[in-house]
């Protein structure tokens, strides 16, 4: 499948924007700042619910406004069948999505329908980046790899959140008969070790999947050179060691008696101590933990190569290769990475290459006879689309007043 056009209203920087869109390689180019990101951002948005750059929804809107829409038309490979995606994203309120114009849904029930892998800057943190990074990584894969994964972690998200207003009520009021409270902590508490032995487990099916496509492409980019594994840190570790148990309640059983055990330590800092939202996963080269020892150059491969195996992951589930968007990757990396990712890039459906330089992108005539995308002509025709919108609302502004004025016998 590919992006046609791209739609957007007051999202970012962008107050009204339309872009065509082609098969193959996308180039966005221009000077820094114009919004060549925000445009690619929206994709990702779109195909997983989620950014890069941000984990709140007002970043994304243009100040001063309270919503923002995107609107993508989106063709399969064969060019029978047209799909439009819309999203609104609220500043107050739950943002909200619509497939061909139909019914308002949740943005959790089209999430993983577009299936995008953004490569960006940011990538090296995979590596050497804190845990949430981590986690953020893995939500996006299960997100586009597992059918109701974002339906799971919203569900994680509420219990986890009432178990915390619940030590903290009992904590608040300990010197009075709490036993009400108590007991719905020992309800949250269920909820909340059944819904994390189902992220658990469909985390390290899904570290097991990346896995499979993640070492041979390390060996690839390093000439055989090196051996690269990710390993999969859970808080609930009964919960991957029984993993092919076809009964949870032993599991769930023994995962309670940490909860025990822990109980005042979570009373007096009023949070969940452990559960899905303290995994980690951890990228190993040569049997040790590369955060602690690869190089520069050695960070950026590993990174590299768990995006790519993400997109061998979903090009295997949904028949298809997904849609690729490399955000200003080649200035960062040196010449023979940015070839690798380039030979790689071509292989792919539909990719989008932003860049505040073509000259960072290896000379290829594949590169220069696709779409290239101006981001300053875009602006300009932009602009001039407003202006001409300003005269005209002047003129109807001065049309209607005239009326008015005729009206009350004034003329």
């Amino acid at each position: 499948m590919y992006i046609s056009r791209i739609a957007l209203d007051y999202f970012r920087s962008w107050h009204h924007v339309i872009c065509d869109l082609k098969p193959g390689i996308n180039v966005i180019y221009g000077n820094n700042g114009l919004g060549k990101t925000n445009i690619v951002e929206s994709f990702e948005i779109v195909g997983t619910g989620s950014s890069h750059r941000t984990s709140s929804t007002l970043p994304l809107i243009t100040r001063g406004f309270e919503t923002a829409t995107i609107r993508l038309n989106v063709c399969d490979d064969d060019l029978t069948e047209q799909t439009s995606y819309e999203v609104t994203l609220n500043l107050k309120g739950t943002n909200r999505a619509r497939i061909n114009s139909g019914k308002s849904l949740y943005m959790r029930d089209i999430v993983g329908l577009l299936p995008i892998v953004s490569f960006t800057p940011r990538d090296q943190s995979l590596i050497i980046g804190d845990p949430t990074v981590h986690r953020t990584f893995l939500d996006q894969a299960g997100t586009l790899l597992v059918p109701n994964y974002a339906q799971y972690m919203q569900e994680f998200k509420h219990i986890a959140k009432q178990r915390v207003a619940l030590l903290k009520n009992i904590r608040e009021y300990s010197y009075n008969n709490q036993s009400s409270s108590l007991s719905g902590l020992e309800i949250w508490t269920g909820k909340f070790i059944e819904i994390g032995i189902l992220i658990t487990q469909i985390r390290q099916n899904i570290t097991d999947l990346l896995n499979q496509y993640f070492e041979p492409i390390v060996k690839n980019l390093t000439n055989n050179q090196e051996c690269a594994e990710l390993k999969y840190l859970p808080s609930f570790e009964e919960a991957v060691i029984n993993k092919n148990s076809e009964d949870n309640s032993e599991i769930a059983k023994n995962i309670g008696k940490h909860f025990q055990r822990i109980y005042e330590g979570e009373l007096a800092r009023g949070c969940n101590l452990i559960g899905p939202h303290r995994d980690d996963i951890s990228f190993m080269l040569d049997s040790m933990p590369a955060k602690d020892f690869a190089s520069n150059g050695e960070a950026w491969t590993l990174s590299i190569a768990a995006k790519m195996a993400l997109c061998k992951a979903l090009e295997e589930k949904n028949n298809s290769k997904p849609i690729i968007i490399l955000d200003d990757v080649f200035a960062q990396l040196d010449e023979n990475r940015r070839k690798q990712i380039l030979n790689f890039a071509k292989k792919q459906g539909q990719v989008f290459i932003t860049t505040s330089s073509i000259r960072d992108i290896p000379e290829d005539d594949e590169i220069k006879n696709n779409n290239l995308i101006n981001i300053e002509e875009i602006i300009a025709k932009q602009n001039s689309f407003e202006s001409s919108n300003n005269i005209h609302d002047d003129i109807l502004r001065e049309i209607i007043a005239k009326r008015n004025y005729e009206k009350e016998g004034k003329l």
